[in-house]
């Protein structure tokens, strides 16, 4: 094979183009390691259409060269399967050579320092390689060649990328990619996530995850992915981390908050892949179809019918359920269908649908009736082996049935394995085809689950926002004496005066030296009063006999304070001892309502995070405990409490009264909001935070400072609030011009109604009537690390706030330029809005490091032409469409 003498030069450095669609690739091999003969056969029996060379040993199929700079040109990607002695001086001259993306398959015990001094990027170590089955591309350790299709694979472990390649052979499955991150100390998964979000011929990705380098990169590459594509994501050995679990709660949460879907084990993540590679979720209206959970079964026998319903309820998903039209359809269709025996009279088609013996062949038939009804969301057909031997009419149907069938997906429980020719054939046609009827169940709660995910990470708040005013001053000086004492720990006066600070109401409370002191005191209060220990070294007060409810007069606090001392004392003499805290009994004297626990800790993968769950001293035993990532606001604090089950209690439940679950979620936020402005807090414990029919306050809190000069990073970066200013027009109207929210939803689609049609197009280069809610969402909830979007708000004497104009710049992932749009309302041109808001995009992507902005304006809009002009942009028409003028202005 002989290399092309010049190919078009890119500009030097690292491209993502030159890593997942290169032209050329060489291979740079010591023979002596095995994986160099694995990488060279399946390089060369790839097809690969590009330029195919070998330098360090002879390969079939390969050009070979001497050396680097013998290459006739430079190439796109290099795969260095070489020692690591000779790994930098290769990287070296493949950077003097043009190349600057690479794979490292072997150990490379400093490739990120190697990367850092060539310039070369490369994935690895330890990488299982990288498959482009489309381009014939297979630079990978897999012992198969992978079959083209849409399958995306980013995976750590070589030894779970081949059992899913080995299984997808097996399935009829084919992929578009296949990367091998390795130990992620080089390209990571934000770099391939962002480009498979990009390239359509991506469809479900499969995410093998045990480390992620970058946290806040991570989630924003996996949230731009799973807004168009299903993203399933799989964590092994995550209980050996962390035992309580903890971990992969936490973990789960910052998946759900990017709208992945996290599966337990290998086995679910195959189900997943085998659904989600091949089905798309029913788009059924109305509310009760936003779960995705109603699942109809239909079956050729009773008991796989009734394995797959018990599958579907002990899931939590629901039977579907379909009135009199539909059931009288399916007994015109199907007259001798019903359901088990003795649940509906006279041969009612229920769910399950049952069909009679020797009519199995009609499986494919009530399976598309099935799918066509409104009230159903996926179809479960379990087929089993049958006396009549039916399978292969059956298998005949199905594959016919599923080129034509619209409405709900339809999954196959295929019970048997003497069938096999059957089911591969099944498989081949695009089925979601499944061994048993557990197992099709799964994927249709897959489906649900991906549906959910993706839903909520799209979903639009409400209007309202939690607007706080905390004394962040008053915590800067509680946390400046601490460090001034060289202690980390807070006394549970300090954790209950930093809520404070941030409007929380907490019980009222005095923090004393002695035992004189506590009954000054409790005089000044009142009687009942609880009598705590003020200790740093004891988060556990109650452990220790620390804690004293309901004294109802000084003699028994003078005894339970002596007491306390001397228990204290006696089990825990190395503890220091500040004191006493004196707090008014809540509720009189005895405690009523709701024991609530909330928890800010710090996750080594994730960072910090926020825990939910019941209260008091048996909490750590109660395993309904629902986790989030800061920042949150209400419609996300609210949607954490409802993944508990105890959330039930709360809304009012036989004798639990009613509790205003708007003032729980308020407290969430308000921790989170604690998290956001004080990186150096590691944990912060509320608990209990008693909630009833009167309000929400925190009783006891604990908590602890990072060391000196440390500080969390968020993988969900907060609200820049600082860039909010005002702004004054030239006839004299004020503005608040500030980032947009996702809480400007609902003013964001009323300002686009308020735009003129001819403006409408002019932005959106077509004529839209309404902007589509996941089009909203996508331009309300941005990623402020990547994107900004400043609206300008009128906030008039009464009424809602009103966006009267949007400037928006998106960067381009791993690039220095961005693209801007802006519009304003018809009643503010002229006054020099847009000029402002584009300015003020300007000084953000200067300050994010963009060199360029960019835009595309219609050839026909001349108000804009004239505007960018006057802004410094140079405008040529574009190579792609003469329609269109590109803009240009280097920053």
């Amino acid at each position: 094979m002989k290399l092309p003498l010049a190919l078009p030069r890119r500009q030097p450095g690292f491209h993502e183009t030159a890593l997942f669609r290169p032209r050329s690739v060489v291979l740079l091999a010591d023979p002596a390691l095995p994986e160099s003969a694995i990488l060279a056969r399946n390089l060369a029996a790839g097809g690969f259409k590009g330029a195919l060379c070998v330098v360090g040993m002879a390969a079939a199929g390969l050009e070979e060269a001497p050396d680097i700079a013998s290459l006739p040109a430079a190439p796109d990607l290099a795969v260095l399967c070489l020692p690591p002695p000779a790994q930098e001086a290769a990287m070296q001259a493949l950077a003097a050579r043009g190349c600057f993306a690479a794979i490292l398959p072997v150990a490379a015990p400093d490739l990120a320092g190697m990367c850092e001094r060539t310039g070369v990027r490369a994935l690895g170590a330890h990488s299982f390689g990288l498959c482009l089955p489309a381009l014939g591309l297979n630079a990978s350790l897999s012992h198969l060649a992978p079959k083209p299709g849409r399958l995306a694979l980013l995976c750590q472990s070589g030894a779970v990328a081949r059992a899913i390649i080995d299984w997808a052979a097996g399935e009829e499955l084919g992929f578009s990619h296949i990367i091998g991150i390795g130990t992620n100390h080089g390209l990571g998964f934000a770099v391939s996530l962002d480009w498979l979000a990009r390239d359509p011929a991506a469809g479900a990705v499969l995410l093998d995850i045990r480390r992620i380098k970058n946290r806040r990169m991570f989630i924003s590459a996996a949230r731009a992915t799973a807004r168009t594509r299903p993203v399933v994501a799989l964590r092994p050995g995550g209980r050996q981390i962390d035992a309580s679990g903890i971990a992969d709660a936490v973990m789960e949460a910052a998946l759900r908050r990017a709208g992945v879907l996290r599966v337990s084990g290998l086995e679910d993540l195959l189900a997943a892949a085998e659904t989600l590679a091949r089905l798309r979720p029913a788009q059924r209206g109305g509310s009760d179809a936003l779960a995705g959970d109603r699942v109809a079964i239909v079956a050729n026998g009773q008991g796989p019918a009734l394995l797959a319903v018990d599958a579907v309820l002990q899931g939590g998903a629901r039977l579907a359920q379909w009135g009199e039209p539909a059931r009288e359809a399916l007994r015109l269709a199907l007259p001798q269908a019903g359901t088990q025996a003795g649940t509906q009279a006279g041969g009612v088609p229920g769910n399950p649908l049952l069909l009679p013996p020797g009519e199995g062949h009609r499986l494919a038939e009530a399976a598309s009736l099935l799918a066509a009804l409104p009230e159903v969301d996926s179809v479960v057909a379990v087929h089993g082996p049958t006396a009549e031997g039916d399978g292969e009419i059956a298998a005949t149907a199905l594959t016919a049935a599923a080129k034509a069938t619209r409405g709900a997906p339809v999954l196959v429980g295929w019970l048997g394995r003497a069938d096999a020719p059957a089911r591969r054939r099944l498989a081949a046609a695009g089925l979601a085809v499944f061994d048993t009827p557990e197992a099709a169940v799964r994927g249709a709660l897959h489906l649900a689950m991906d549906r959910r995910n993706r839903a909520a990470a799209a979903e639009l708040p409400p209007r309202e926002v939690l607007e706080l005013a905390p004394d962040r001053a008053r915590v800067r000086a509680l946390i400046g004496r601490m460090r001034a004492e060289g202690r980390l720990g807070f006394t549970e006066a300090e954790a209950l005066e930093i809520l404070e600070a941030y409007g929380q109401p907490v019980v009222p409370g005095h923090a004393v030296a002695d035992v004189d002191g506590a009954v000054s005191a409790a005089m000044r209060m009142g009687f009942p009063v609880v009598l705590k220990v003020l200790s740093p070294d004891l988060p556990r007060k109650t452990e220790v006999g620390g804690v004293v409810l309901g004294l109802k007069d000084v003699a028994s606090l003078r005894m339970a304070a002596q007491a306390m001392l001397g228990q204290v004392r006696a089990q825990r003499p190395e503890a220091r001892i500040h004191g006493f805290l004196v707090q008014r009994q809540a509720g009189g004297g005895a405690l009523r309502g709701h024991e609530l626990r909330l928890r800010l800790g710090d996750d080594p993968m994730f960072g910090p995070w926020i825990g939910y769950g019941r209260g008091g001293t048996a909490s750590d035993f109660e395993p309904d405990v629902a986790f989030d990532l800061p920042p949150l606001n209400r419609t996300l604090a609210l949607a954490l409490l409802r993944r508990t089950r105890s959330v039930r209690l709360l809304e009012g439940f036989r004798d639990h009264a009613r509790v205003d679950l708007a003032l729980v979620a308020d407290a969430v936020v308000r921790l989170s909001q604690i998290a956001v402005d004080f990186p150096e807090i590691e944990g912060l414990i509320i608990n209990p935070l008693l909630a009833d029919e009167r309000g929400v306050v925190a009783l006891d809190a604990s908590g602890e400072l990072r060391p000196p000069g440390e500080a969390s990073a968020l993988a969900v970066p907060p609200y820049p609030a600082e860039l909010a200013r005002p702004w004054q027009a030239r006839d004299g109207r004020r503005l608040l011009v500030r980032p947009i929210r996702p809480e400007d939803a609902a003013a964001h689609a009323e300002a686009f109604r308020g735009l003129a049609p001819e403006d409408v197009r002019w932005r959106f280069f077509s004529q839209l009537k309404e902007l589509p809610p996941a089009q909203i969402a996508r331009m309300t909830q941005i990623d402020y690390d990547r994107e900004m979007a400043f609206v300008a708000v009128e906030e008039p004497p009464e009424g809602q706030p009103r966006t009267v104009g949007v400037a928006r710049l998106i960067r381009e992932p791993g690039g220095g330029q961005g693209e801007f749009a802006v519009v304003t309302l018809p009643g503010w041109k002229g006054q020099g809005l847009a000029r402002h808001l584009m300015e003020r995009l300007f000084e953000w992507g200067r300050a994010q490091g963009l060199e360029r902005v960019v835009g595309q304006v219609l050839a026909d809009n001349k108000p804009m032409l004239g505007f960018v002009r006057a802004l410094g942009f140079a405008l040529t028409r574009s190579a792609e469409d003469e329609d269109v003028m590109e803009a240009k202005l280097d920053l």
